[in-house]
């Protein structure tokens, strides 16, 4: 192994373990080490800028900076309101109407942002019911991670995955989309059977559910209004992006423009609102992930695994997935995926059919962060806002309802995989 080679793992671990302690935030810590690669002499400016992958960049940007705008009108507080009262106000069908909406709402929505608009309004109407919102609360985060697993834009992996491989949002939709639901089903079974029949509520409790104003949400009806005719559009783009021609971040950052100029917002405001920490992250990480396969760590790699699986497709698919799942449990799944992504096209290089394992990937990194509370960013978000609240969430007491029900997920789409590969 080269002196190079060598740095630039030592880099790579010294970036991944300061994320994990979690001592040094982690776009200082990605930032740091794509700086020392420069400093070290791995890396200069122009071959860095070539490993940054700018459409996943446009993709994050653009949509965040959409959502910003949407949020301001009220639909999402407006859309948990009347899911409660077309619930009838009892609770087993609060918690399957709202793992349905946030499944739905992070399929197109950053997770972080859906929990963060659904989980404050299922507090505040498990509070009105007189019930413990942490059960709500759990089945929200799962429904999260398995819902943004479904799309192209679900989750910041699948960005990635997609945009590396070419994968169209069609595509995501016929594989991950497909067994998502399947997951779906499957957990709201678990769910039933973990908390269905402690679930009941008192007669006024569930009148004063139903005559909640679903209403006074609306801040902006007429934002609102455009921001629904906006969605149709941009779910669209997204959809119909290949058949166009264009880029999946050109359909973002189109979204973003319209909701500065035709939304009226405040455009400093939504701007601003962007997780500007996140995108710098993600740039810190692809040049350092860029060190290594500038110096052919990756390509190295390739070759173990290839040689470990004999070029088996199915076993190599199957490593990949549970891995993945495992790893993710534990780790971000943004730098796991970023370090797997230029693996898998080297394996593609030397005649390895790579499709199936784009999807392994997906699958096993998405729904990995089911696993435990570190294993999703949305996990750690919602679990603070109930901690705040008063009702604990720790790391124990995730991982009982977590694990089973990442496992579960797991076997679900090992059986989808293996059938359809």
């Amino acid at each position: 192994m080269e002196v190079n080679q060598i740095v630039t793992i030592g880099v790579f671990l010294a970036v991944m373990v300061a994320i994990m302690s979690e001592k040094i935030h982690r776009t200082a810590a990605a930032l740091a080490g794509a700086m020392a690669l420069f400093f070290l002499h791995i890396l200069d400016v122009k071959i860095a800028v070539s490993y940054i992958d700018f459409n996943t960049i446009g993709v994050l940007v653009g949509m965040m900076i959409f959502v910003s705008g949407v949020k301001r009108s009220g639909l999402f507080e407006y859309m948990a309101i009347k899911a409660a009262k077309l619930a009838k106000g009892d609770p087993w069908k609060i918690m399957v109407s709202f793992m349905v909406l946030t499944a739905v709402l992070s399929a197109f929505l950053d997770n972080v942002t859906t929990v963060l608009l659904v989980g404050p309004m299922t507090i505040a109407i498990c509070k009105v019911l007189k019930l413990d919102p942490v059960p709500f609360l759990l089945s929200q985060i799962m429904s999260s991670n398995i819902g943004g697993t479904a799309t192209l834009i679900g989750d910041p992996p699948n960005i990635m995955i997609g945009s590396a491989a070419h994968l169209s949002f069609l595509d995501f939709l016929s594989n991950t989309g497909v067994v998502s639901v399947a997951i779906m089903v499957v957990i709201v079974g678990l769910f039933r059977f973990l908390y269905g029949k402690k679930m009941t509520a008192g007669e006024a409790a569930i009148r004063e559910v139903m005559e909640m104003d679903e209403e006074k949400a609306i801040e902006d009806l007429t934002l609102l209004r455009k921001s629904l005719i906006m969605i149709v559009m941009v779910i669209a783009g997204f959809m119909f992006h290949g058949t166009l021609g264009i880029e999946s971040s050109i359909v973002a950052l189109t979204a973003a423009t319209l909701m500065m100029i035709v939304g009226r917002v405040n455009v400093e405001h939504i701007i601003v609102d962007a997780e500007w920490g996140t995108i710098l992250f993600f740039v810190g990480l692809f040049i350092v992930v860029g060190g290594m396969v500038e110096t052919g760590v990756i390509k190295d790699l390739a070759q173990v695994l290839i040689d470990f699986t004999h070029g088996n497709v199915v076993l190599t698919m199957m490593v990949l997935m549970w891995g993945s799942a495992i790893l993710s449990s534990f780790l971000d799944n943004i730098p796991f995926v970023a370090t797997l992504i230029p693996l898998i096209l080297a394996m593609g290089n030397d005649g390895v059919d790579t499709l199936p394992l784009w999807w392994a990937v997906s699958l096993g990194a998405c729904l990995g962060g089911n696993g435990t509370l570190v294993g999703a960013s949305a996990n750690v978000v919602l679990a603070g806002i109930s901690n705040k609240q008063g009702y604990p969430i720790t790391f124990g007491s995730f991982i009982k309802v977590g694990m089973p029900v990442m496992v579960l997920s797991m076997i679900v789409a090992s059986a989808y995989m293996l059938i359809r590969y």
